[in-house]
């Protein structure tokens, strides 16, 4: 099968698309068809052995034989299952999340029955399908499980056009807020089109220096950080990174002392929001954003274009076909 390898740490020209065994599924596994993946911010530092003590897990030197191949969303059909499983069939369509195990970039994956795997939603493409895991169930995850959401608060959302923030500023809404979203120029009538109440371009003002408007901030790109943001919340307001190393020591400082809080958390079994995310997709509740679609074998250009810190919602790599 073909697979998308990277053997060193670099920039996109490390990843090359290469033929590797296709994996037998274990007594409690799936093997999965793999016909689309997408390329996010997080495998794009995950492919240059970033953050550095991000290493001890990805690889010291070179990445470590298993995290060669990245991939963290997939939509496919399931081709077989291990003796063992009774949840799935061959035959079904599933979209899911492969976390740490990664490997999505390929023509064929295999997944832990158990793991985070769900029907995929009916009416959408495979490639909507895929993009519409790990950015809905996190920003579900933080605005619904962590904080509560609810309605006649006031939610900023600060990456509102990526991958987590499309889905942020529809789940926000959804939930009854009032909702803010922040973005670059090119992207104001993408976010107000989403639902968002109020549109801030970050390049003609500072969220910052909006002194205790929002009950919560959402920071879906890590661009902010709580000393910059804290002034913007109002009084038992709650700054959401998905993302920094620093916010662990925040989190714990704020959990001592009074005012504002910060809250974190990882989204990595998705199991109890996928369903959730499936029928708000087929109900048409959420949208789906595409920036751009390549092919497995131009899977390097799908890396430099995510690496311009740029992109619309997702970036999609198809990979088969269901025949």
């Amino acid at each position: 099968m073909k697979a998308a390898v990277h053997e060193r740490f670099g920039p996109p020209g490390v990843v090359g698309v290469v033929e590797v065994p296709v994996p037998v599924p274990g007594v409690n596994d799936v093997l999965i068809k793999v016909l689309a993946t997408t390329v996010t911010s997080a495998e794009c530092n995950m492919r240059q052995g970033k953050p550095v003590w991000g290493r001890v897990i990805l690889g010291f030197r070179r990445p470590r034989k298993r995290l060669r191949t990245l991939g963290l969303e997939v939509a496919g059909v399931v081709e077989a299952v291990g003796a063992g499983v009774q949840r799935f069939a061959p035959g079904d369509e599933v979209f899911g999340f492969t976390g740490f195990a990664v490997g999505g970039h390929a023509e064929y994956l295999r997944m832990p029955a158990t793991g985070s795997l769900a029907p995929k939603p009916v009416g959408l493409s495979f490639e909507q399908a895929a993009a519409a895991v790990d950015g809905a169930t996190t920003a579900l995850f933080f605005l619904r499980d962590k904080v509560g959401v609810r309605p006649g608060q006031r939610v900023l959302i600060n990456g509102a056009s990526g991958s987590i923030g499309t889905y942020a500023v529809q789940l926000a809404k959804h939930l009854g807020a009032e909702v803010v979203g922040v973005c670059g120029p090119n992207n104001v009538e993408l976010v107000k089109s989403l639902g968002a109440d109020e549109v801030i371009d970050y390049t003609e003002r500072d969220f910052t220096a909006d002194h205790g408007r929002y009950d919560v901030i959402f920071d879906a790109v890590a661009k902010s950080s709580f000393p910059k943001s804290r002034r913007a919340l109002r009084p038992g307001g709650k700054y959401v990174p998905t993302t920094g190393f620093d916010n662990n020591f925040w989190a714990l400082w704020t959990m001592v002392r009074g005012g504002p809080k910060v809250v974190i958390g990882m989204s990595v079994n998705k199991n109890g929001t996928l369903p959730v995310i499936k029928d708000l997709l087929e109900s048409g509740t959420l949208r789906v954003v595409i920036d751009r679609t390549y092919p497995l074998d131009q899977i390097a250009d799908a890396y430099r274009h995510v690496d311009t810190g740029h992109k619309r919602g997702n970036v999609v790599i198809t990979v088969g076909s269901p025949a």
